[in-house]
């Protein structure tokens, strides 16, 4: 679906030697314009996983079965230690907003993906809540799939199941996303921080929700409070262009009022509220904010 409007995307991406595979435009509920340089399939999301996992947490709350002050001693009281470390510095003490906001108070995050694949201990919680805390929990902002993981843990112990599991008939089902796979620990919690493989018309269908205020199809399937909540600016951030707008719960901020969930090596939902549109970008490319660079400037003129 060539639209000529938005033609100046494909060039500036092949001018600038950007691998991007697929991209999806809806504005108005409607799809504007769709690019395929390859097919349209289902990939692995990397970081957009945090996103949906969100979801998870937000209607979980709505459940009553967590809360954003729930902290992790009180989900994991079995992996708590002896300590001499000041209470405010332990692991335990960490509540679920600090890890919806990246604030869980590691210099060095854990559990990234080099270190889960060399991990000998297959309890990754217990691994988790055993290392030490260099700053008070909900201080400082550090980008950790870690805490996110923990999210996935946690909802896990609240609800009886697993994340990918709880989100079929409340989200994915809805969604029309069927069979979704998402990969897990070892010991079988949902991955969260990563690991869940859709298409990108299946990302452009989450981020018309998203849009929607959590609303789809009449149904109301993540209460619209939390979907204002999570995407808007909880933190500072202090990166480049970007990458330095602000965190929400598990979304970036953008530049030109818009909120994005986006993945290692250049995956993108960009929900922009202001003109009722979404931009879905499924890629192999390290050069992310060349990709955003060219959405801001070819394809948001358009819109």
């Amino acid at each position: 679906m060539m639209t000529p409007e938005f033609h100046g995307f494909v060039q500036y991406i092949k001018q600038n030697k950007l691998h991007v595979h697929t991209v999806r435009v809806l504005q108005g509920e409607n799809l504007r314009w769709s690019w395929d340089e390859t097919k349209d399939m289902r990939r692995v999301q990397h970081s957009i996983s945090k996103s949906f996992t969100c979801m998870a947490v937000g209607i979980a709350i709505a459940e009553g079965k967590l809360s954003l002050d729930t902290k992790l001693r009180e989900v994991f009281p079995q992996h708590m230690q002896e300590s001499s470390v000041e209470p405010a510095l332990q692991p335990g003490e960490i509540t679920l907003r600090n890890l919806l906001r990246m604030s869980s108070g590691h210099q060095n995050p854990p559990l990234w993906a080099e270190e889960r694949a060399s991990l000998t201990e297959r309890d990754w919680v217990k691994y988790y809540m055993s290392l030490p805390l260099d700053w008070a929990p909900g201080s400082q902002f550090m980008y950790s799939s870690g805490d996110t993981f923990m999210i996935s843990a946690m909802v896990q112990a609240a609800v009886g199941e697993t994340v990918r599991d709880y989100l079929v008939p409340r989200l994915f089902e809805p969604l029309g996303i069927h069979d979704a796979c998402w990969e897990t620990s070892p010991l079988g919690v949902t991955l969260g921080c990563a690991g869940l493989s859709i298409s990108t018309e299946e990302l452009s269908r989450f981020g018309q929700m998203l849009l929607q205020r959590g609303m789809w199809q009449g149904q109301q399937l993540v209460p619209a409070a939390w979907i204002d909540l999570v995407t808007r600016k909880q933190i500072a951030n202090g990166g480049p262009a970007d990458w330095g707008q602000g965190y929400g719960y598990q979304f970036w901020m953008c530049s030109h009022g818009a909120y994005r969930a986006d993945g290692a090596h250049g995956q993108f939902c960009i929900v922009l509220p202001e003109r009722e549109a979404v931009i879905a970008i499924n890629s192999k490319e390290d050069n992310m904010q060349g990709i955003l660079d060219g959405v801001w400037a070819e394809i948001l003129p358009a819109l």
